[in-house]
């Protein structure tokens, strides 16, 4: 879906990049508070409902992280577990928890920035997401790599 911006010379917004730059901005806040810089938000009908990014040292929760934080947001707005119509964007391939409790939400799409060929559901069973969610992938991957690549390399 594009938006498009009437101003003379303007050209239409891919919503994706545009909500996975919100995202990014998250990771970038985990990134600068020493979290693994991984940002997530929820959007349903056009809006942000949730929001989160890491916080598994904050909390020395190894649960805590960005997808669970977006989750559990959303569902506080909407007043329901469920997810449905709902997109979730996150800037690295959720992991193999993330995507299970991704299934039990029944979010309608998952968009992700950077594959992660270790640790990312993918790389386990591509049968944990739900049926009918619909999965996109490499959305501003670079730049959401680099970040991850950035952080884990500082850490060596």
């Amino acid at each position: 879906m594009k938006v498009y911006n009437f101003e003379k010379g303007a050209a239409p917004v891919n919503t994706d990049e545009m909500y996975m730059k919100e995202a990014y901005k998250l990771a970038q806040k985990a990134y600068e508070e020493d979290e693994v810089p991984i940002g997530a938000i929820i959007v349903s009908q056009g809006k942000i409902i949730g929001k989160g990014y890491n916080l598994t040292e904050r909390l020395n929760d190894v649960t805590a992280h960005a997808e669970m934080q977006a989750f559990t947001a959303a569902a506080n707005f909407l007043g329901g577990k469920y997810l449905k119509d709902c997109t979730l964007y996150v800037t690295v391939e959720p992991c193999v928890m993330c995507a299970g409790a991704s299934y039990w939400t029944q979010i309608s799409r998952i968009v992700y920035g950077a594959k992660d060929d270790k640790r990312g559901y993918s790389a386990i069973s591509s049968h944990i997401i739900h049926p009918k969610t619909e999965i996109v992938g490499g959305v501003m991957e670079s730049e959401c790599a680099e970040l991850m690549k950035r952080f884990f390399k500082s850490k060596r």
